[in-house]
């Protein structure tokens, strides 16, 4: 645990959610963007987080993209950039793949908007691309460089009929290419994967050592693994899962005030813990809670801390922990 500031909790919330009121450019309004977001069967569930369907008849659309484990989506409408942390942009395509982040992201399109996809778990991103979530991160690239012939294909169909094809026949379209686009892994490397993702579940601020302890490798080939199948290493994924899920916790309202020093007890002071969510989430507590900033709010919310199983990093019971 790391030393509090003397600042009370209430204070402290009511302090992260001023400085996030004002943070950051104007986004879509959320009356604006309409968002849904489907959970997969069971039997895609290791490899997709969740489908999406985002459409928005705006003429100018922006909003954050949350660091991520990289996402697939047909941009049936709709064509814009994404503007990294390093302040490289790179273009949309129909058929787009957004490679592993390590940052949050801005991006802007010119509308109307319509596009289906899905959120990629660390599994699905090397099974369907076989690339290192590390040395290919923080890149928006033509799926048909990287993916299958049978998603291509089936990206290719939703392209064409998103206005006659219900969301379950989307689901069904993506989820059989998924499943027949499979590669498979290294020995050994899919239980490293979900040894990774429980060790990050059990607390906001997770043990280092305890992984290499549980893993049976050296402190060094941790590294490289986690590299290449989350993009970070794994001191930088602790962090980024730290602050992702704290600007969860901290943007519901019902948080008492005992759990919000609970969540702050694992940053430095307050304006650590902004830095951090600024970094990874790209906004603080008060903008993601904000009804403004929609996309990002849904992201956030169901993407990843909700359930255990296949989602990453869900939010440990002890927050304390």
């Amino acid at each position: 645990m790391v030393e509090r500031t003397p600042t009370t909790p209430t204070a402290k919330r009511a302090q992260a959610l001023k400085a996030g009121s004002s943070a950051g450019e104007r986004l879509t309004r959320a009356a604006l963007l309409r968002m849904e977001i489907f959970p997969p069967a069971p039997p895609v569930a290791p490899y997709v987080t969740t489908f999406f369907r985002l459409r928005c008849d705006e003429k100018v659309i922006r909003d954050v993209h949350p660091s991520s484990l990289g996402l697939i989506a047909v941009m049936a409408r709709g064509t814009g950039q994404i503007r990294f942390i390093d302040g490289r942009t790179q273009p949309s395509h129909p058929f787009t793949v957004i490679t592993p982040t390590n940052a949050a992201a801005t991006f802007e399109l010119d509308g109307p908007w319509s596009a289906f996809g899905a959120m990629l778990s660390p599994l699905g991103w090397a099974s369907l691309t076989g690339l290192s979530a590390e040395a290919h991160g923080n890149q928006l690239l033509e799926g048909s460089a990287v993916l299958s012939r049978e998603l291509v294909d089936a990206g290719n169909s939703i392209l064409a009929g998103i206005d006659q094809f219900s969301e379950a026949e989307m689901i069904e379209l993506l989820s059989v290419a998924i499943l027949q686009s499979l590669r498979p892994l290294p020995a050994g490397h899919a239980e490293f994967v979900k040894l990774v993702a429980d060790w990050l579940a059990e607390s906001l601020s997770p043990n280092i050592d305890e992984l290499n302890v549980r893993c049976g490798y050296s402190g060094r080939h941790v590294q490289r693994l986690t590299e290449r199948y989350f993009g970070l290493p794994p001191s930088a994924l602790a962090r980024k899962y730290r602050a992702l899920r704290a600007a969860v916790l901290l943007s519901r309202p019902s948080l008492s005030a005992d759990e919000v020093a609970a969540v702050q007890d694992h940053f430095y002071d307050q304006s650590h813990m902004i830095r951090e969510m600024r970094l990874f989430a790209g906004r603080t507590p008060a903008r993601i809670a904000d009804p403004d900033t929609p996309y990002l709010a849904a992201f956030m919310d169901l993407r990843d801390f909700r359930k255990s199983g296949p989602r990453m990093a869900p939010i440990p019971d002890d927050l304390r922990a």
